[in-house]
């Protein structure tokens, strides 16, 4: 009887310790919460005047450089004369991919143009980040 005392001891001690581990977790971890997007763009998003090019269609690269948002991203690209309100380009695109690309078409000769870029995020519609550039066509 002295002997087995100790090896239900150590027996109920053993299953003790375990019951934490097999329990469901009730608390609210699991999810992290989704990181502000960063995104670089070529040509840079930050207001500059690109040097005028030969046209009528130009280039554009958007890249996610923060995590990707579980849903992806909404990437809408607009082009329009600058000062006036109506666009001679829209696209928008929703992607799961690091990096985009756009070809801006139809770019009116001889006029400074603004495009701009707004990324969102799908499943956190208040993740979003937007800029803008300016750059004409050669006459």
């Amino acid at each position: 009887m002295k002997r087995i005392f100790p090896f239900l001891l150590i027996v109920a001690s053993l299953a003790l310790l375990g019951l934490p581990s097999c329990s469901k977790g009730g608390g609210g971890g699991g999810t992290t919460p989704e990181e502000n997007l960063n995104i670089t763009t070529s040509p840079a998003i930050n207001g500059q005047l690109e040097a005028p090019g030969v046209g009528p269609d130009f280039p554009l690269t958007v890249t996610v450089n923060s995590a990707m948002p579980p849903q992806g991203v909404r990437i809408e690209v607009t082009a329009r004369p600058d000062g006036s309100g109506t666009a001679f380009f829209t696209e928008t695109k929703t992607t799961s991919a690091k990096t985009t690309t756009f070809q801006i078409k139809n770019t009116p000769a001889a006029t400074p143009c603004r495009v701009t870029v707004t990324v969102t995020s799908v499943s956190k519609p208040s993740n979003t980040v937007s800029g803008f550039y300016l750059y004409s066509r050669k006459s």
